[in-house]
């Protein structure tokens, strides 16, 4: 869909959302008063207000019209659709659409509105209109909302007796309280069977004041313009249950009356007659057209309604007609959505079509889904279609070539055999034991869905009205929509015998994980993986571990917890809205509030998440105190770890545009502290191989030279690729990288739950791949498309259509709500493409939500993702101005020694890490026996902080690294090397504890092992039964000093020294020898250093020319 069509109710297309038409920076905008036009509504009802609403937010910045209602009741616009309400709180301003203060909070003149005032007469010539005050009032536009009446049979003797009513006002809801208290006990009756009908219904009945409530209906059953016979008798039987007496076929001959011309009975046309005290009449409407009629406004002749085209105007210039009033192609609509749809078009095409295309009025979606004296019933489409005929069938083009050959011959045919039947096929489903119906009407080949009813079951209302609305081609048999899918090939663990393994990093079966969720050891997907280890390996077991999580508590009738961790009754965006109204800002305060334990340090799960959450409100700078114990390594130290514990190092290149300036800068960098250096795939520039204690220093120099933070490091955005578009490109029609610029701008250093990577691309080619990120632009000829919810990865996801041809001024405030939305509302670790598949209505309701404001979000959303953008600065620079940050960065704790923990090799004129080492380290390090152990100061106490979050050093003990932490006032140590992978990184591990238990972990930063520090289980892995780690005892004392019980320096080398456990080059291999071996000799392989040129210098000889100036200096 466009741009201008999917956002109803916006400033759409060329008149920007924050911003403004180009024709508006000079003073013609907003206008002065005595420019302005008068636009005058008559009727205050439902539609009205829809259009007021309507067009004075769009006309908000141009200020092109004042508006005057008058509106006939002595009341504001309320809510008649939920007029039942009325009787449990007897108020009217409780049904109110807006209140008072609404209408006087528009700028003065832009609004002025007059109730319990009746619009008499219209002058069209002299283009005012006369009210009953004796008022006139001029009108350059007039809006015509004056409703309908309900029809009241005036040919039934005793129609105007005493106790005959109509439901349609509050007014009349007051008459029939009032007299309701007059006739207690007696019979209460109502006409019609229809919406309405069944409304009055229960209104009787809530009013408690009747014995009896009885509904007449005139067809064999309710609902008839709804449902078929099969529907409609279901419905009678459940309204019957709840109380509710219904005759059929039956009609009104007369109404009985007393001496006091008050209803007592009613007589029926065959004769038969029922005792009644009060008549409700619900037959129908009528357009109220009588104002139009007197002024010469074309009629419709049958049924009556004010005739409208396309664009809503009437026969008479400048007078529109919206609402149950119009009469659009010989038809007048009861519901309120068509007329909420005219109001629409109505405002649209008064403040938009200057610059834009005016819009239509289309054949109305008539689609209804209600809860009627408690029975869900939905209809929706083309719901009589089998009965006459498809109103407007999908046809394809070669069928109207042929169809249009045997017109003549169907004509003959249909004189003698009679038409055919309707060129549909219905699939039915009834169930009277669980009162449930469903008929959907598909064409013959079932490759469209036309429309349908339901009773009972309508949940799947919302997915249905869209296929038919839109007319999509089915994906799927029509058998689906009633038997659901074939459980072929479904990965649902049906089919899986207990003994299946299903997560074969831990060796974890369906079994285990049935069983503890089946005795209710576990609750949540968190205290699954905690207790069995399924998913928290590589974690690609995970979608079938929740599937059978969630199938095993749905058969114990339990409640699917998302909760984010067993520390948190809480999913993640629960938690983020807890955090964001109460404004939280430490975990202490987020435990206290909505932990499961005020007192608990939280988890390698919660820490990161409830720092991301912060870093997404509040955006302080990560590595404050209150917050650097949330984050996982990478945030800790503002940088990506690598394997050998070093980090890399990437500056932003906005759009991947570069000066050569900072390409010199770079290079130097990368020279100077010998960095591996790759072009990634956002098109940046990724420095490898730097060391804890160089980051400062090498940072120093790059923002020195104008460079920031990339953010690499963080779940926030990373780039916004790009073509170059317009910029250079003989095909393009964008300017693909400015637009990315401005973009990788705005939304730096923005957190979320997840990373998440933009792409514009100049035109279709399509080069910036923009259509698998997180958001995506590709130029049109109107503007941009943005294209949401892609990536790549281990499930990549083509991104989904969210607006067409949206001019650029308006991509900001799309983006700005969209990215809000989801940090807003997303999972821990989800990224855009799950979270898009898991909306309700997936991109029909995202669209909903940023587009058209369904959920009255937008203004928020934009508002708190501007006071992000304006607290941006770069994390690295607060870095470098702050000592006292700056000592976060040092290898070791005690000692300004370094050390390496993995071999390196020479590659390409690069050198990197070895390849990991093929084997864990299976040694029991927490059984080793010690020969003695004695106390040794290592650490002075000042180098620790008292921090819910746990603080920790690694410190160096001969040639033994080891891992030191205090939490909550106690000290634990162990060796900083985690067997798994051989890395040595645990003190930069996050804790966790389970208090129930008395347990108290530290997660490896490399691949989450979560070791014990504490009781008889220190040292074991919960996670990983083959690998342990050795601790030992520890104390502070009185002299400042942290103090460690430990063996004797070579004792302890020679088991956990870091020379014998670092990664030799020697212990791995190649896996491209035998490749290599055959590529060997190839035409045009050289080393990578070399010139193709007899006598070229080669990379490295011609750098160090240029550098210290040779060949011919640096002349820039």
């Amino acid at each position: 869909m466009s741009w201008v069509d999917s956002s109803p109710g916006m400033m759409a297309g060329q008149v920007p959302i924050n911003g403004h038409h180009p024709e508006e920076d000079g003073e013609q905008y907003p206008l002065p008063q005595s420019k302005r036009k008068n636009v005058v509504v008559v009727g205050l009802g439902m539609v009205g207000i829809a259009f007021i609403e309507k067009l004075t937010k769009l006309d908000a910045k141009r200020r092109e019209y004042n508006i005057i209602v008058i509106g006939e009741e002595p009341y504001l616009a309320y809510n008649r659709v939920g007029l039942t309400s009325f009787f449990q709180h007897r108020k009217v301003e409780n049904l109110y659409l807006n209140p008072e203060e609404w209408y006087s909070s528009k700028p003065e003149g832009s609004l002025n509105y007059h109730i319990n005032t009746i619009v008499t007469e219209i002058h069209p010539e002299s283009k005012v209109v006369s009210t009953s005050k004796g008022d006139t009032v001029p009108y350059d536009i007039l809006v015509l909302a004056t409703g309908s009446d309900a029809v009241v049979p005036r040919h039934t003797p005793g129609h105007d007796a005493k106790g005959v009513f109509v439901y349609r006002t509050v007014d009349d809801l007051q008459k029939l309280i009032s007299y309701s208290e007059t006739v207690k006990g007696s019979t209460g009756a109502v006409v019609g069977g229809g919406l309405l009908g069944l409304e009055a219904a229960k209104a009787m009945m809530d009013l408690e004041e009747f014995e009896h409530v009885k509904l007449i209906e005139r067809n064999r059953w309710v609902l008839s313009r709804q449902l078929d016979g099969d529907a409609g008798g279901m419905v009678i039987d459940l309204i019957r249950k709840l109380g509710l007496d219904v005759l059929l076929s039956k009609r009104v001959g007369k109404i009985e009356v007393d001496e006091e011309n008050a209803v007592k009975g009613v007589v029926f046309e065959d004769g038969e007659r029922m005792d009644c005290r009060c008549l409700m009449f619900a037959i129908g409407i009528k357009p109220r057209d009588e104002l139009a009629r007197r002024a010469g406004i074309k009629c419709a002749d049958r049924g009556g309604g004010i005739v409208i085209n396309a664009d809503l105007s009437s026969s008479r210039p400048d007078i529109y007609a919206i609402g149950e009033c119009a009469s659009w192609e010989n038809q007048t609509y009861g519901l309120i959505a068509p007329g909420i749809e005219m109001a629409d078009v109505l405002s649209f095409n008064l403040t938009q079509a200057k610059v834009h295309t005016p819009r239509k009025f289309k054949r109305p979606d008539l689609s209804t889904k209600l809860k009627l004296l408690g029975v869900e019933v939905a209809s929706f489409g083309d719901f009589f279609a089998d009965r006459d005929g498809p109103k407007d069938p999908p046809v394809k083009r070669h069928e109207l070539k042929k169809e249009g050959t045997q017109n003549a011959e169907n004509a003959m045919k249909n004189i003698t055999d009679g038409p055919p039947p309707p060129p549909v096929k219905a699939l039915t489903y009834k169930d009277p034991f669980q009162a449930v119906y469903k008929k959907y009407l598909f064409t013959m080949d079932g490759k469209y869905l036309l429309g349908g009813m339901m009773i009972g079951d309508t949940k799947d209302y919302v997915k249905l009205v869209p296929m038919v609305k839109y007319q999509k081609p089915l994906e799927v048999p029509p058998s689906q929509f009633i038997l659901g899918a074939s459980k072929e090939g479904e990965d649902d663990a049906d089919d899986l015998t207990d003994d299946t393994q299903i997560c074969s990093c831990h060796n974890v079966t369906k079994g285990d994980v049935a069983k503890v969720v089946k005795n209710g050891t576990c609750k949540s997907i968190g205290e699954v993986k905690s207790c069995t280890k399924a998913g928290t390996g590589c974690g690609g077991c995970m979608p079938l571990v929740q599937t059978i999580f969630n199938k095993e508590m749905k058969a114990m009738g339990a409640e699917v917890l998302n909760h984010l961790c067993p520390h948190f009754a809480h999913s993640r965006a629960d938690l983020f809205n807890i955090i964001y109204v109460k404004k939280l800002k430490t975990l202490s305060e987020v435990m206290k509030e909505c932990g499961k334990d005020p007192d608990s340090v939280g988890c390698e799960a919660c820490k990161p998440t409830i720092g991301s959450i912060m870093a997404s409100l509040w955006n302080q700078h990560i590595m404050d105190k209150p917050l650097h114990g949330l984050q996982d390594t990478n945030d800790k130290f503002l940088a990506n770890i690598q394997r050998n514990g070093t980090f890399s190092v990437i500056p932003r290149v906005a759009a991947g545009e570069i000066t050569a300036e900072k390409l010199i800068v770079i290079g130097t960098v990368a020279k100077k502290y010998g960095l591996y250096c790759k072009i990634t795939g956002g098109q940046r520039i990724d420095m490898f191989g730097a060391k804890k204690q160089d980051l400062v220093a090498i940072w120093t120099e790059l923002v020195n030279a104008g460079m920031e933070s990339g953010h690499a490091y963080a779940k926030s955005l990373r780039t916004v690729k790009s073509c170059v578009g317009t910029t250079w490109c003989r095909f393009g029609i964008g300017d693909s990288v400015g637009m990315a610029v401005r973009l990788e701008e705005r939304y730096k250093s923005i957190r979320g739950p997840h990373k998440f990577k933009g792409g514009v691309s100049g035109c279709v080619r399509e080069c910036a791949e923009a259509q698998n990120k997180d958001f995506g632009l590709i130029a049109s000829e109107k503007g941009f498309n943005i294209f949401v919810g892609g990536n790549g990865g281990a499930k990549p996801r083509h991104s989904e259509l969210l607006a067409k041809d949206v001019p650029p001024d308006d991509v900001i405030p799309i983006l700005d709500r969209y990215l809000m939305f989801y940090i807003r509302t997303a999972d821990k670790l989800q990224r855009t493409a799950r979270w898009v598949e898991q909306l309700p209505g997936g991109i029909k309701y995202l669209r909903e939500v940023v587009l058209e404001d369904k959920l009255g979000l937008c203004a928020e959303l934009e508002k708190q993702m501007e006071q992000l953008i304006g607290t941006f600065f770069c994390e690295w620079t607060e870095v470098i101005k702050d000592p006292e940050r700056q000592k976060e960065f040092q290898q070791f704790d005690n000692t300004n020694e370094t050390v390496d923990t993995m071999d390196k090799i020479e590659e390409r004129g690069q050198q990197r890490p070895t390849y990991w080492a093929k084997d864990t380290v299976t040694e029991d390090f927490r059984g080793t026996k010690w020969s003695t152990l004695a106390w040794q100061p290592i650490i002075e106490s000042k180098s620790f902080t008292d921090k819910l979050t746990g603080s920790s050093a690694n410190v160096k003990r001969g040639d033994t690294q080891l891992a030191i932490f205090k939490v909550k006032g106690k000290w634990y140590a162990t060796q900083q090397m985690c067997p798994h992978k051989r890395t040595f990184a645990l003190s930069d591990g996050l804790i966790g504890d389970d208090i129930a238990n008395n347990k108290l972990w530290v997660s490896c930063p490399f691949h989450k092992r979560n070791f014990t520090l504490n009781g008889e289980d220190a040292g074991r892995c919960g996670n990983d039964d083959n690998v342990n780690i050795a601790t030992f005892p520890v104390e502070e004392r009185g002299d400042g000093w942290v103090y460690l019980k430990l063996p004797p320096v070579e004792e302890l080398d020679a088991v956990l020294g870091t020379k014998k456990w670092m990664v030799k080059k020697e212990e791995t291999q190649s896996p491209y020898k035998k490749l290599d071996q055959k590529l060997k000799g190839m035409r045009g392989r050289k080393p990578f250093e070399e010139s193709h040129l007899p006598n070229g210098m080669g990379e490295s000889r011609a750098a160090q020319a240029i550098t210290a100036g040779g060949s011919g200096g640096i002349d820039w």
